[in-house]
């Protein structure tokens, strides 16, 4: 990006490869010390404090891995980048840095996502194929994770208008194999995007870290077919904590496919049926939904710039999630010096983050 340094660059891909530095604790990381290279510096000590006992990425590993990164075709987006997806970068646990391959600029444009079952019926992947198409020729960019069912679908229907492919793997690893000729052109007509560091295979705990770049990019987030406690209603809860429009297609009770987006609908999705509802709902789009399926997360502000030694809070937490807020409150400490005491213990690996901003003990 313009105005990193190579040096910069590599350093920041180093920090967050390093152990226990998560979205979070890289943003806080960066605020606090200005730079990578200087967040580098300083820690081996902040693990140190935290009760770890770890370092931070070897260096060579981190080149292998920019090595791989351009003999897969590919290239960093970093959060502040111009081309980084803006609404994405909205979102407090947004990935620091992604892969790319393609049109990054498509991200830039208004986005919609469809999702829905792997195992998807006849019917309800020539409505995906119907809502993609018709939203590409609206001119939206379709946005999916490339898995079986209504997200190829969705995918080979909105090709010649833009299409935004997510996956839980490394930029050059294809999943499932079946759609390695998709990803590919989806990777040369469209934008393929990656959290993950290449060479990495999907693992199950990669998925809801998909989902939530393909909720985090998207507008609002449409479900086609969804079983109960289905990926796709993972993907939908996020775009509603993220404040997005979730819209969800009806479908007989007889069919356990249809019972999670009747389940949405009941919690307060909007029900659409043509492409048009779609459009009514997403134009204009300036962040305040109509759809009602929506928590609000705990905020977490950056972490500022002080002096102040950080809180003894490692007492206070349990293996229960709690928010940040609360242990201010029972600390009496000031909101900064309980984050850098997160930020610390996290680094030494006795800290989980959950979501809503609320953390535990590991």
């Amino acid at each position: 990006m313009e105005g990193l340094s190579q040096a910069e660059a590599f350093a920041r891909i180093r920090l967050l490869r390093s152990p226990n530095v998560g979205p979070v604790s890289y943003r806080q990381l960066l605020h606090r010390f200005g730079a990578a290279e200087a967040a580098l510096s300083a820690l081996p000590d902040l693990i140190q404090r935290g009760g770890g006992g770890y370092r931070p990425a070897a260096e060579d590993r981190i080149a292998a891995e920019v090595q791989a990164v351009r003999t897969a075709g590919a290239r960093y987006l970093f959060h502040d980048s111009p081309d980084y997806p803006p609404l994405l970068a909205e979102q407090d646990g947004a990935p620091p840095i992604l892969t790319c391959r393609g049109d990054a600029n498509l991200a830039l444009r208004p986005c919609v996502a469809i999702v829905g079952a792997r195992n998807a019926s006849a019917a309800a992947v020539k409505l995906a194929r119907m809502f993609a198409g018709e939203l590409a020729e609206a001119g939206y960019v379709v946005v999916s994770g490339l898995a079986r069912g209504i997200d190829g679908a969705a995918h080979q229907a909105s090709l010649s208008g833009g299409t935004i492919g997510v996956i839980a793997s490394g930029i050059d690893v294809a999943y499932p194999p079946e759609h390695a000729d998709l990803q590919e052109v989806v990777a040369s007509q469209g934008l393929l995007l990656a959290e993950q560091p290449p060479g990495t295979e999907p693992l199950a705990r990669h998925f809801p870290s998909r989902n939530r770049i393909i909720a985090g990019i998207a507008a609002g987030t449409l479900i086609v077919e969804a079983a109960p406690k289905s990926g796709s209603l993972i993907t939908a809860r996020l775009a509603g904590e993220a404040g997005r429009e979730v819209m969800a297609v009806p479908g007989s009770p007889l069919d356990s496919r249809s019972q999670g987006c009747n389940q949405l609908i009941r919690d307060g999705a909007t029900l659409v049926q043509r492409t048009d509802d779609v459009i009514e709902l997403l134009t204009g789009f300036q962040g305040q939904p109509r759809s009602i399926l929506r928590e609000v997360s705990a905020e977490w502000g950056v972490l500022p710039e002080q002096t102040e030694d950080p809180a003894d809070i490692a007492g206070l937490l349990t293996t229960a999630p709690v928010a940040v807020d609360e242990l201010v409150r029972q600390s009496g400490a000031s909101a900064g010096a309980v984050q850098l005491a997160l930020l610390e213990l996290e680094l030494g690996g006795r800290l989980v983050r959950h979501a809503g901003g609320r953390v535990s003990r590991a």
